[in-house]
């Protein structure tokens, strides 16, 4: 049987943390003639390149077996999937996303009840509506084909947008009224493909890795040569993530100790492991930790 897991990777945004995150989980993706359907080095995985807002859907539809995209677009095309991760690619340059409710600064909005009967222009138009029925408020919901931090207060009265840090929403003089909506990205499959016993098994497989890359970010592994009878001193030292592998060597006074820490925290500790009495230091990078 010649089994395919079919497989959306996210274009846009998205695109350049998923391959890295794959990469670091030991897949490689790359990008030839056919850039809509990337190279992995896995016969087993045919790879799509799609638009993050249109995987969900599918997913949904069964069109695609597994994918990554963001939560924003699952709630916005309603798209029946079943989500098994959340993968924050990157500790350090990866926020998670937010939908807020933005208004002029000068507006008398205050709140999303002053927005009965307004206008609101956005291209999040599923999410923006499931937030105003949360909120019991009827307002005019318009879809927005770009420029959307411009169209207040001329062409809405607000606007729902997508944002990290605010610094486009205040450079239009815009103010952030609510917060709609938090995002981060999901690795995701639908109930038909997760019911087939070897796709399971490959998403499953797929979803170990990638998470086992995300949690060995910013971590090292030490190994060092321990005395004996210092051993209790070098441990009180050592941050651990779990207890420290500690392990008999030839010569009955002496144990080598390994264990998994912050990287931050090296430069800290190391020298104190050395006046404790280690010696044979050796720091190595991690790409995978597994639980």
């Amino acid at each position: 049987m010649n089994n395919k897991l079919r497989l959306g990777i996210p274009a846009g945004s998205l695109q350049e943390g998923a391959i890295d995150l794959f990469r670091r989980a030991g897949y490689k993706i790359s990008f030839g003639a056919r850039s809509y359907f990337p190279y992995i080095d896995d016969e087993e995985i045919e790879c799509l390149l799609i638009r993050a807002q249109e995987i969900a859907r599918y997913v949904g539809d069964g069109i695609l077996d597994a994918g990554l995209t963001g939560y924003d677009w699952i709630v916005e095309t309603g798209a029946e999937v079943i989500e098994l991760a959340e993968l924050v690619f990157s500790k350090v340059s990866r926020r998670p996303v937010r939908w807020v409710l933005c208004v002029p600064e000068n507006s008398p909005v205050q709140s999303v009840r002053d927005l009965e009967g307004k206008r609101i222009a956005t291209e999040a138009v599923g999410i923006t509506k499931h937030y105003l029925a949360r909120h019991g408020v009827n307002a005019r919901v318009e879809f927005s084909w770009g420029a959307t931090e411009v169209k207040p207060p001329l062409l809405a009265d607000a606007i729902v947008e997508v944002t990290e840090t605010g610094s486009s929403l205040r450079a239009n003089n815009l103010r952030i009224v609510d917060e709609v909506l938090v995002s981060t990205p999901r690795f995701i499959t639908n109930s038909i493909a997760y019911s087939d016993p070897w796709k399971k098994q490959k998403i499953d497989d797929i979803v170990l890795m990638l998470k086992g890359a995300m949690a060995a970010e910013g971590k090292v592994a030490l190994m060092m040569n321990v005395p004996r009878e210092k051993l209790e001193a070098v441990l009180a030292i050592l941050p651990a993530l779990q207890n420290p592998t500690v392990a008999d060597l030839a010569d009955k006074h002496w144990v080598d100790v390994t264990t998994v820490v912050d990287e931050t925290v090296v430069r800290k500790i190391v020298p104190r492991l050395k006046a404790a009495g280690a010696c044979g230091i050796v720091e190595f990078p991690l790409n995978k930790l597994i639980d």
